[in-house]
């Protein structure tokens, strides 16, 4: 069993609050000392009381199942024995209404584009394996009620 921890400070400084018009703007300090600027979504929360530049929690949700996957990813990739050179995903998150009605990250697409090299390069369903297998394995995907789906990009000099 591992346990992980997180800070996470906000302060109101000297915003009246009780109008709600107060900054959502806060930091995130990991258990290695990174310290992250958070904030609200400007999707949720309007500019100024957000600040579009700081990491917001749907961000973050998103950021999280795609690292995952991609950390699942290149560790089944090596007990394969295909050497990876490049790993990138552009993941992306949909907010919407759930099946209960409540507002909810409802799906998360993943498009990982993998670079290999070496003798011994995967083909598309071994590509696809992979990507079964990290999914399965990833510790987020098997934590959400979210549909977490993986598309891969296929280049050419794959």
């Amino acid at each position: 069993m591992a346990h992980y921890s997180t800070d996470l400070v906000w302060t109101r400084g000297d915003q009246p609050f009780l109008d709600k018009r107060y900054s959502r703007r806060h930091l995130i300090r990991l258990d290695g000392g990174v310290e992250i600027p958070a904030s609200s979504s400007p999707h949720v929360v309007r500019v100024p009381m957000s600040d579009p530049a700081a990491l917001d929690p749907e961000e973050g949700f998103v950021a999280s199942l795609s690292s995952c996957h991609m950390l699942w990813f290149l560790d089944f990739a090596a007990r394969a024995g295909f050497r990876v050179d490049r790993y990138a995903d552009h993941a992306t998150g949909v907010l919407a209404k759930n099946a209960a009605g409540r507002e909810a990250m409802t799906e998360v697409t993943l498009h990982p584009d993998v670079a290999f090299s070496g003798e011994r390069r995967p083909t598309r369903e071994e590509i696809t394996h992979l990507h079964h297998q990290a999914h399965d394995a990833c510790y987020i995907a098997n934590s959400v009620t979210t549909d977490v789906r993986v598309e891969p990009e296929f280049g050419e000099a794959r």
